[in-house]
């Protein structure tokens, strides 16, 4: 009878096999509010969310999410709940109301992109047709084709009157504004080249709300080489020589 006993006490008794399994942790309920700004009418119906501003009316549709959405506060206040959710499952409430948030500055301030067109030798032009909803982009790398670029709706395009070689992306919705700025961007990628030595293009510089002072600044290092190139060049040298007290020649002079 010891014997038959023993080998299902060393089968239970391992890790994993016939102990039973404990379930996750699910949290009863979560609640994420925001406040509704000054100026802006709301309504939600069925998790399609409607929201209009003085630059016009945005929709949001929010149907493919297990959450509750409502308006609370005499409708000052959006609230998003979930039950019976995972940690992981709960961040989508929070994500929810960072669309909602997007959707209030879209109508309130609109949002911006600006792109710089980087060239080492060929000069890169952009012509600005069909009322702002076209750009097309001519003499890339040398090339004579004509890349046309159509903005997707509610998003316009125009020439910085400020800065040479920059184009402006406006537009209310800030997918269809980043998607714009990724169409143009992506119509410009280095085909069969090391994309390090041929670093042309165009690219993102900054972006945000046009009623910002100040942009989040997204020009990478690659937009300007030389400049950067010299920069490293100089760190490393000032590094070596804090570490072994011999002034360093060579790299930081030919940087200077």
């Amino acid at each position: 009878f010891g014997s038959s006993l023993a080998p299902a006490l060393s089968r239970s008794s391992t890790p994993g096999v016939g102990s039973p399994r404990i379930a996750a942790m699910k949290t009863l309920a979560q609640e994420e509010s925001i406040k509704v700004p000054k100026g802006i009418k709301i309504s939600i119906k069925s998790k399609i969310v409607e929201v209009e501003g003085k630059h016009g009316k945005l929709r949001r549709d929010f149907k493919h999410l297990p959450i509750e959405l409502y308006l609370a506060n005499s409708g000052h206040e959006v609230r998003a709940k979930m039950y019976f959710a995972k940690s992981k499952q709960l961040s989508m409430l929070r994500s929810v109301c960072s669309h909602i948030n997007n959707l209030f500055d879209g109508v309130q301030k609109k949002f911006e992109y600006k792109m710089r067109l980087v060239y080492a030798h060929f000069p890169i032009n952009a012509t600005i047709t069909n009322g702002g909803k076209t750009v097309e982009i001519r003499n890339f790398l040398g090339e004579k084709r004509v890349r046309t670029i159509n903005m997707l709706e509610g998003v316009k395009v125009e020439k910085s009157t400020g800065t040479k070689d920059e184009i402006i992306i406006t537009g209310t919705d800030i997918d269809f504004t980043s998607r714009s700025a990724a169409l143009v961007r992506q119509s410009c990628l280095v085909k069969d080249k090391d994309i390090r030595k041929f670093l042309d293009g165009v690219y993102v510089s900054s972006h945000g709300t046009l009623e910002d002072e100040a942009l989040v600044t997204a020009l990478p290092v690659c937009a300007q080489p030389a400049a950067a190139a010299r920069a490293r060049a100089r760190a490393r040298a000032r590094s070596r020589e804090h570490e072994t007290g011999v002034p360093m020649r060579g790299a930081a002079e030919r940087a200077e």
